[in-house]
């Protein structure tokens, strides 16, 4: 073996899940990374020494997989974790969480909330997140120190806002914000976040969709998360959030829609024509008695789906783990079948579909040479990961998120042995409970 470097980092002894188009499972095997690339993976051969590298980390007979990808998140909430639960959502909403973003919202504030939900995904496995809120530019301080992949959405709404108090400067603002970002990081991708289609008007609507396609970005909106969304709408009736949307010119691929609960079989086929993706959220809607999304057809018409958790006000916690579980069980009660949203088909969502929703499935979600090395290692030597018959079965029904033992974005190590290396999480922590928790407890 020469002596000279082959790989930055290499990750060894362990299971990998490539989620990979095949799904191939390498019961032990070694990751080679390079200027932030996955170089190569391979079986370990035990006749054969490993390559040099760098840095080495031993999964220690874990399991070695791709970074978490959650669809769509609103970061800044941590600072409003379980302060209104158990409430109708409207209620909740504009009685609660509104006013409370009105008194607490402002830069320092957002970017400390963001901070600490990075530290939350960080520990459990998340390496990228969508997100949408105010003062979006603070959050991507708070991103980009973390290390984290993310695409961040400046929201847009029509009434005074945190950041933007005259709405008639709603998507000038997000453009300003866009054009500012756009290629300043390679890790953090604008977009544009419409709240929804009852809080934007139809005009904001299309002026904001058409600034997004003028960048070349995502465009997020909630759509179709309560019974009587339509009914909300100005100018109706209309036949539902997505038909008219639709005929506003928003769905494409680049529109990712946030819950669609109450959608049906014509929306659906819409939705599919457009080729839109759809972020699942099923703890929060669960939380919130939004509902239930019909993911069972709208994979059956070809939809993508991945995964989000929401902000922490509405579902309380960012582990996607747990979300999987969630998911896969809901739908298989719901649908009174256990053949739903099998293992593999929710590891999927949590990683590869996630990355294709949010447009960045060309360089994260699987772990395949000449994709980013965002990946993560699980510690399965624990009680409730033993014995392990199927790795995919154990990461969506037995897993959770403080199994994550490291972490890795873009070939960096974040994560070591449960420890963040980028941020004093203590600190943003003792920050939160010590300055913003007295007063916001008021609310």
């Amino acid at each position: 073996m020469p002596l000279n470097k082959i790989f930055d980092t290499l990750v060894h002894n362990g299971t990998i899940v490539t989620v990979n188009p095949e799904f191939d499972i390498i019961k032990n095997g070694w990751i080679g990374i390079l200027n932030g690339r996955i170089k190569a993976i391979q079986a370990q051969d035990s006749n054969t020494n490993l390559p040099f590298a760098n840095i080495r980390i031993d999964a220690d007979g874990g399991i070695i997989m791709p970074g978490l990808v959650n669809t769509h998140t609103h970061l800044p909430m941590t600072l409003f974790r379980g302060l209104a639960d158990d409430l109708p959502f409207m209620e909740w909403l504009h009685e609660h969480i509104f006013p409370a973003e009105a008194k607490w919202i402002a830069p320092e504030t957002v970017e400390t909330g963001a901070l600490l939900a990075c530290a939350e995904m960080l520990l459990s496995g998340t390496t990228t997140c969508c997100d949408g809120y105010f003062f979006e530019e603070n959050v991507a301080k708070a991103v980009q120190r973390s290390g984290m992949r993310a695409v961040l959405g400046q929201g847009v709404i029509d009434f005074p806002a945190p950041g933007v108090p005259d709405p008639s400067d709603n998507v000038a603002y997000a453009q300003t914000y866009v054009d500012t970002l756009q290629g300043m990081t390679a890790l953090i991708t604008p977009s544009i976040f419409c709240h929804s289609p009852y809080t934007c008007s139809a005009e904001t609507l299309i002026k904001a969709k058409a600034a997004a396609r003028k960048a070349d970005v995502l465009f997020q909106v909630h759509v179709a998360e309560t019974r009587g969304e339509a009914a909300q709408i100005p100018n109706g009736p209309h036949e539902s959030p997505v038909t008219y949307l639709d005929k506003l010119g928003i769905l494409d691929s680049k529109t990712i829609l946030v819950h669609a609960i109450w959608i049906d079989k014509v929306d659906i086929e819409i939705i599919a024509d457009r080729d839109a993706k759809i972020s699942h959220n099923p703890e929060s809607n669960m939380k919130l008695a939004a509902g239930v999304a019909p993911v069972p057809a709208l994979l059956d018409a070809g939809v993508c789906v991945g995964l989000g958790t929401d902000g922490c006000a509405s579902n309380t916690n960012l582990d996607l783990f747990g979300e999987m579980d969630t998911a896969a069980k809901l739908h298989k009660v719901m649908g009174h079948d256990p053949t739903l949203l099998n293992a593999r088909q929710m590891v999927r969502m949590a990683t590869i579909e996630g990355g294709r929703a949010i447009g960045l499935s060309h360089r994260i979600g699987s772990l395949e040479p000449g994709k980013r090395a965002d990946l993560i290692v699980l510690n399965t030597r624990r009680p409730h990961l033993t014995p392990l018959y199927h790795p995919e079965s154990h990461l969506v029904y037995a897993a959770c998120g403080s199994d994550v033992s490291h972490v890795l974005v873009d070939g960096n190590l974040v994560v070591k042995n449960r420890k963040i290396l980028t941020f004093d999480a203590e600190q943003v922590m003792a920050k939160i409970v010590s300055q913003y928790q007295p007063g916001i407890a008021k609310f």
